[in-house]
């Protein structure tokens, strides 16, 4: 629920940023000066960007919440009995050996998500975020592959 509140409010900020730089961008459209309207064309131009980001978290957030609630219906999201932080993160010396054992699951079904995406969890809960972003991604592409 606060990754969603944080996700509001990034947006929230997102909106505002969008509308001061449209203002801006439209008084130095008008100026008539040649680095007015360059400037203002960059304005213009970065926004966009910037929306483009943000449809596209908002679209890797729900296919990902989606399969989540998929796998958790099927009573598949890894609850292996590992030592674990006092923040509910797997200990370090204990990472390897699990995230080894959930990467050759991927690897024997490589077409499986459902593999994938157990893989991202157990590499999320490790510290691993690059890595389980990657594996999310792959999740999500192999379940729209299979129709899913």
């Amino acid at each position: 629920m606060i990754s969603r509140i944080s996700v509001g409010v990034m947006a929230l900020g997102l909106v505002l940023y969008i509308a001061l730089v449209a203002q801006r961008a439209y008084i130095m459209l008008t100026s008539g000066t040649p680095v007015g309207i360059i400037l203002g064309i960059g304005l213009v131009v970065l926004p966009l960007i910037g929306i483009w980001a943000l449809v596209r978290e908002f679209q890797f957030g729900v296919a990902a919440s989606r399969l989540i609630k998929r796998l958790e219906s099927e009573g598949l999201i890894p609850d292996d009995d590992v030592a674990l932080t006092p923040t509910g993160r797997v200990a370090r010396e204990a990472a390897p050996a699990l995230i080894a054992r959930y990467e050759q699951d991927a690897t024997t079904d490589s077409t499986s998500w459902r593999a994938a995406l157990r893989l991202a969890i157990v590499q999320d809960a490790a510290g691993q975020r690059k890595d389980a972003r990657a594996s999310v991604r792959s999740a999500i592409r192999l379940a729209r592959d299979a129709g899913e």
